[in-house]
């Protein structure tokens, strides 16, 4: 009895053993059409009805698993540019010499661009809600447009070669190499034997703004895309883009851009919680959304509202781009260009956007590898001084201030921009300072003491409270002589508002909390506020001063309150 039983149990061990490789083998062969096609794509699939870069799908039973990962392009055989461009001959012809100082042509590290290859993986540097994201099967195709000017081979290259490769094939047109007459005219025709790959050389130097314009006059899709010549795209970069100004022609859209290490060439995910702004002397900076639009986002993959682009990568309709103004063909070489359209987009009926789930890696350099007719600084005066007179109305004297060596520099005739500004019945800079970017602080003059007004009252101190606090309040406005008492006269100091060594100061961060009179400490962030239209908004908690309980507080801010409307009417 007891072999039988063993033998019984060794039986059952090896029909078990058996049994187990077989259900293996069968859940692991590859899937038939047919048994595809019991799973159709949901209305979730991407456009054009094609899997999407960098995503692979693993059917089993009625699930979809999808696993986000950016592959190496060399995968994607069908994508890759045709066999014509002899790739290696290509990237031979401009190889540094033993010795030679890999900076001092482009001014990053060729040597690391030229060890890399031209089809490198990159992270996807998205937030994980982007590829939930579904686009209309009927996206427009665009033409990409690359000016360069003495561009490394293996770095134009790989620009050309991620968009080939990370785009839907159907989405591009064509790509449009313009050629600003760099040293070898080899660079950018050698390329056209990549599909779909065009060249436009200029027959003389005459720098980004213009090679823009006729690389965007020579395109034949309905949408433009510029990219720099120093750049690599991520996964689904163009669809979100492509969406937006689908749904909307005046939309301008850039992605968020990452960095690409001028050192080592590693792929840096940047921060998606920053826009475009700048200072009065129109030098362009990254900055923080405002608090109260990052309260407002639920949506990691939302679109930013952004004041100003950086000008190097964007999406734009070309009919609204020409109806625009194109860009302003007197400016020279590089620089401002960016300031003079987002304005221009702004005032004149678009918007600007940043769309979190495009990511597009850029090479930033710490200095320009190329020469200024007239030297950088000279040019960029020029440039940035074009786009003050014609658009910054009466602001611009803050401009000068900011950037005295401007004064007396020529900067050409603007009266064809002007016009332009006239027939499109553009809205004026105040406009955009109120609507677009309040949070740009007007330079404060001398501190004079002013009138917080509303509706024939005026803010104003009432002293101590039962607790000790001292108490702000609204009350009729008492002139005596042409001027107020102390209790309503307030100075407007940088972010404080302050009357004589008191200023106002909010007792909690939440909405309803007092506004009081403390002690000023500029180092206090409870003092801290900004002005936002006809409101008063606390800088940190972004809420906003509120008269409608009687004594002020701050709640959360509705323009179309009156209690949440003050004006500032300097005291004579």
């Amino acid at each position: 009895m007891r072999r039988i039983r063993a033998n019984a149990i060794a039986i059952l061990t090896v029909a078990w053993i058996l049994g187990t490789f077989y259900y293996l083998w069968q859940d692991n062969k590859p899937h038939s059409s047919p048994s595809s096609a019991s799973h159709p794509r949901s209305s979730g699939s991407k456009s054009h009805g094609q899997r999407a870069p960098g995503r692979l799908e693993i059917h089993r039973e009625d699930r979809t698993i999808p696993l986000i990962v950016t592959r190496d392009p060399r995968s994607d055989r069908a994508g890759r540019p045709g066999s014509r461009f002899d790739e290696k001959a290509y990237l031979a012809g401009k190889q540094l010499k033993a010795g030679e100082d890999p900076y001092r042509e482009h001014a990053f590290n060729q040597q690391e661009s030229d060890r890399l290859s031209s089809e490198r993986s990159i992270r996807d540097t998205r937030h994980y809600r982007c590829a939930a994201l579904t686009f209309d099967p009927d996206l427009p195709a665009t033409s990409i447009i690359i000016t360069f000017h003495n561009e490394a081979r293996s770095t134009l290259l790989r620009t050309v070669k991620s968009v080939l490769l990370r785009s839907p094939p159907s989405l591009i047109q064509e790509v449009i190499l313009v050629d600003d007459f760099s040293s070898d005219p080899e660079d950018c025709l050698l390329l056209t034997q990549i599909p779909k790959v065009r060249c436009l050389r200029n027959a003389k130097r005459e720098g980004l703004i213009r090679s823009r314009v006729r690389g965007a006059e020579s395109a034949t899709a309905s949408i433009l895309t510029f990219l720099d010549s120093h750049c690599e795209v991520n996964t689904e970069w163009l669809q979100p883009m492509l969406q937006r100004v689908k749904e909307d022609h005046t939309r301008v859209v850039s992605p968020i851009i990452d960095v690409i290490s001028l050192d080592n060439f590693a792929y840096l995910a940047a921060s998606a919680d920053l826009r475009g702004g700048f200072d009065w002397s129109l030098h362009f900076k990254w900055e923080q959304i405002p608090i109260d639009q990052k309260m407002s986002r639920t949506d990691p993959t939302q679109p930013i509202r952004t004041p100003v682009i950086a000008g190097g990568i964007f999406v734009m309709d070309k009919g609204w781009f020409s109806h625009l103004g194109q860009y302003d063909s007197q400016m020279d070489i590089w620089g401002g260009e960016n300031f003079e359209l987002s304005f221009r987009v702004w005032m004149c009926g678009g918007s600007l956007e940043i769309l979190p789930c495009s990511r597009v890696g850029h090479v930033f350099r710490k200095r320009h590898p190329y020469a200024f007719p007239e030297g950088n600084a000279l040019t960029y005066i020029k440039n940035t001084r074009r786009a003050a007179e014609v658009w910054m109305d009466d602001y611009k004297q803050y401009y000068y201030a900011a950037r005295p060596a401007a004064h007396g520099k020529s900067f050409g005739s603007i009266a064809e921009r002007v016009e332009l500004r006239r027939k499109l019945n553009c809205n004026s800079f105040l406009w955009y300072l109120d609507n677009v970017y309040p949070e740009l602080q007007i330079p404060a003059k001398e501190a004079s003491p002013s009138a917080v007004r509303q509706n024939g009252r005026c803010l104003e101190s009432l002293g101590q409270d039962k607790l000790g606090d001292l108490v702000v309040s609204v009350g009729e406005c008492r002139v005596t002589l042409g001027s107020l008492p102390l209790s309503q006269e307030w100075v407007l100091s940088g972010p404080q508002i302050r009357q004589q060594d008191s200023c106002l100061t909010i007792t909690a961060y939440s909405s309803g909390s007092k506004v009081t009179l403390e002690l000023c400490n500029t180092k206090d962030n409870r003092q801290k506020w900004k002005l936002k239209g006809p409101s008063i908004q606390h800088q940190v908690s972004g809420l906003c001063l509120d008269s409608q309980s009687g004594l002020v507080a701050i709640n959360q801010c509705r323009s179309e309150l009156a209690s949440q409307k003050w004006e500032i009417q300097q005291v004579t």
